[in-house]
C-alpha cells in the first residue's frame, strides 16, 4: 500500500509564497506520475499540476508561471512551490500518485493540507 502525506500549508498574505511537500511511502514500482490538486469550498477538485517519471511537468493555466512542481526521487517526495499567491488560490491542496501496473492503474491520495491566502 502506498501512503501520501502532505505538509506545508498555512496562512499567507496575498503576493506571498508557500511551499508544500508530499512524501510517498510504501512500495512504488512501475510507471507512475504524481501531481497536485486543490479544492475550494463548494467547488470541484481541480488539477494544479503533474510531474512525470521523466521530470516533465504540466500546469493548469491558472497557476502557470507562479507555481512549480519539483521532485526528489531518492526520498519519493515532490514539492509545490507557490509564488505570487492570490486569495483565489485558497483551497485544500491534495497530493496524488498514479501507478500503472498492467493491466490496471491505481490512484492514491493524501489527506490534504489547507492553504489560505488572506490579508
Amino acid at each position: 500500500q502506498v501512503q501520501l502525506v502532505e505538509s506545508g500549508g498555512g496562512l499567507v498574505q496575498p503576493g506571498g509564497s508557500l511551499r508544500l511537500s508530499c512524501a510517498a511511502s510504501g512500495t512504488i514500482a512501475g510507471i507512475f506520475a504524481m501531481g497536485w490538486y486543490r479544492q475550494a469550498p463548494g467547488k470541484e477538485r481541480e488539477l494544479v499540476g503533474t510531474i512525470y517519471m521523466n521530470g516533465n511537468t504540466d500546469y493548469a493555466d491558472s497557476v502557470k508561471g507562479r507555481f512549480t512542481i519539483s521532485r526528489d526521487n531518492t526520498k519519493n517526495t515532490i514539492w509545490l512551490q507557490m509564488n505570487s499567491l492570490k486569495p483565489e488560490d485558497t483551497a485544500v491542496y491534495y497530493c496524488k500518485m498514479t501507478i500503472w501496473v498492467v493491466p490496471v492503474a491505481r490512484e492514491y491520495w493524501g489527506q490534504g493540507t489547507q492553504v489560505t491566502v488572506s490579508s
